[in-house]
């Protein structure tokens, strides 16, 4: 072991601390506030789901704790237990070029990874999921979408990652620098072919039917200055109950897609100011704001790998004998996430602060009312808890609490 070995054990035990704590915060919270419904939702929503809330709440808590343990010792097991050195040894035989050779290794370790996972994903749709209503998976469509993954894995992480072990070997001194560009023009392709060649494989997706919802739908995308490319309903039922809105995509392949069960729970007048508000990151301009900032920290982040991958003692420390173009991009990618979990906040903080100006936009173009009532279905009907612990949610939230939220919107409205 050596300072790494330290300060890497140190970082992993203070997160996992930290995130544990965090949990606790949060079950303590919402129980404390589970007896009776916030005053400002007491009119729309009943005690009863108000503490179907609460109990999901506990359910993904625990299942929360579980995760951490089992997921930080695979980390350890991968990294200091040996588990990477072993993978690389059973490989190294191989006689393969160097590039090759380390695509496999990487595809290999991803398969691996991705393979531990399914129990947990399992045990989260067909036990948690289910236990509270949500659940619509099928077993045989369960199985089929883990072997779509490990496919689309294959054919797409594939090219991309010999790609960039390419540039590392063959590029000279700012090796980096290319295979930023590589990774951002990769990004940029998958945001472009994802809605039109990659989501199809999951979900069917039909055009939104002629009527009332597609006509207040079009009008607002006029009002707005969007060019209707194209509104589609994805059938979202058939793995859950739970309802969503997305924006995907850029260009000719830019689509608004509503899942089924979200029109079933809304008016049009409130899926109108869901809309509104999912305009409202364009017109904000949040979309290109992102992805610049994932150009920038991506870039840090690649020329500190051409740094790293020069260092023995990275090696060493993270349970690696030898040293390798393949071997430091797969060690900065599984333990870089444990030295920037106390950044989450501040990631967290500007998303929230997206959130709030794109309501602020849906007000202006639409009817604030009606997304309130729209947010509050969507509340119930997820079972969101509408009292989470404010420290938690700085952390884990994307997204602002539902009372600091709804109280931004209702300000809006009277100013």
């Amino acid at each position: 072991m050596n300072e790494l070995s330290w300060a890497f054990l140190i970082f992993l035990g203070l997160g996992i601390a930290v995130d544990y704590w965090l949990n606790i915060r949060q079950k303590n919270h919402v129980r404390h506030n589970m007896a009776e419904v916030p005053n400002e939702f007491a009119s729309s929503i009943t005690l009863q789901d108000h503490q179907k809330a609460a109990n999901y709440t506990f359910a993904k808590l625990e299942f929360s704790n579980i995760n951490l343990i089992i997921g930080n010792l695979l980390l350890i097991g991968w990294t200091m237990g040996g588990g990477i050195q072993f993978v690389y040894e059973t490989i190294a035989p191989a006689e393969l070029e160097p590039v090759v050779k380390g695509t496999v290794l990487l595809l290999s370790m991803m398969f691996l990874m991705s393979l531990l996972e399914i129990p947990l994903s399992a045990w989260n749709t067909f036990v948690l999921e289910e236990k509270f209503g949500f659940n619509r998976e099928t077993p045989g469509r369960f199985i089929k979408d883990q072997l779509l993954n490990f496919t689309l894995m294959i054919l797409l992480g594939g090219p991309i990652i010999w790609t960039i072990l390419w540039l590392m070997n063959a590029s000279g001194e700012f090796w980096w620098l290319y295979a930023w560009a590589a990774w951002m023009a990769f990004t940029l392709l998958m945001t472009w072919a994802f809605p039109a060649f990659i989501a199809p494989l999951f979900n069917k997706f039909e055009p939104l039917e002629n009527g009332e919802l597609r006509t207040i739908l079009s009008n607002l995308l006029k009002r707005c200055g969007f060019e209707d490319n194209g509104m589609f309903v994805m059938d979202g039922s058939k793995r859950s109950s739970h309802g969503n809105a997305y924006f995907t995509g850029f260009g000719k392949n830019k689509r608004i897609v509503f899942f089924d069960t979200l029109l079933t729970q809304l008016t049009p007048q409130e899926t109108e100011a869901v809309l509104a508000h999912e305009l409202g990151h364009f017109k904000r301009k949040h979309i290109l704001k992102r992805l610049l900032s994932m150009a920038v920290i991506t870039l840090l982040g690649f020329a500190l790998l051409g740094w790293l991958k020069g260092q023995q003692w990275f090696y060493l420390g993270l349970g690696v004998k030898q040293s390798n173009d393949a071997l430091a991009l797969l060690l900065f990618v599984l333990v870089t996430p444990v030295f920037t979990f106390f950044f989450q906040p501040v990631a967290a903080w500007f998303s929230r602060k997206h959130e709030f100006e794109a309501d602020d936009f849906a007000v202006e173009q639409s009817s604030g009312n009606d997304l309130i009532t729209a947010l509050v279905k969507l509340y119930r009907d997820n079972a969101n808890t509408l009292t989470p612990d404010p420290v938690y949610s700085a952390f884990h939230h994307s997204h602002p609490p539902a009372p600091v939220r709804i109280a931004n919107i209702s300000s809006k409205l009277k100013s």
